[in-house]
């Protein structure tokens, strides 16, 4: 997305990007879902590609509509642990458990939440930067669930 991120856009073709990006998303998720053998893996993969599907829906909602529904809990990102830097990035593999589906959503997560960082600064001061900056915020939302349900079955308390 490098030369894309200094371009602004009208709110149809910034949402449009951003139902690209969750398709994306959920097919990344898909793929995972068919390659993984383990059953608890295969569940956390298909809980977070059925939340991309609900995510792309709303995108779409926002086309016919006009507008972000909800937008006013998209105004500010959710803090997350920022575990994206301590779990290695890796494919997936057919042996994944639970713990490596997890943090292979992590990283999916937190590249969809820098992607909507990039398309906001390129926009900065136009009307889409704020739309990007809100889908990225939602983002954040569903990164910290991911990081929470890490946190609370792997992370072991000092």
């Amino acid at each position: 997305m490098g030369s894309q991120g200094a371009v602004c856009y009208t709110f149809e073709a910034a949402v449009e990007m951003a139902v690209k990006m969750e398709n994306t998303g959920f097919r990344h998720y898909l793929a995972a879902m068919r390659k993984v053998k383990n059953k608890q893996a295969k569940m956390i993969l298909q809980d977070a590609a059925l939340d991309e599907l609900e995510h792309k829906h709303l995108l779409e909602k926002a086309l016919v509509e006009g507008t972000l529904a909800g937008a006013e809990s998209m105004n500010r990102p959710v803090p997350t642990m920022n575990l994206d830097y301590v779990l290695k990035a890796k494919a997936i593999s057919p042996d994944a458990d639970a713990r490596e589906a997890l943090a292979y959503a992590i990283h999916l997560e937190k590249e969809a939440v820098e992607f909507y960082k990039k398309m906001s600064a390129g926009c900065a001061g136009a009307p889409m930067g704020s739309v990007f900056e809100k889908i990225g915020n939602d983002e954040t939302r569903h990164l910290k669930s991911l990081e929470d349900l890490y946190e609370e079955h792997f992370m072991t308390e000092n």
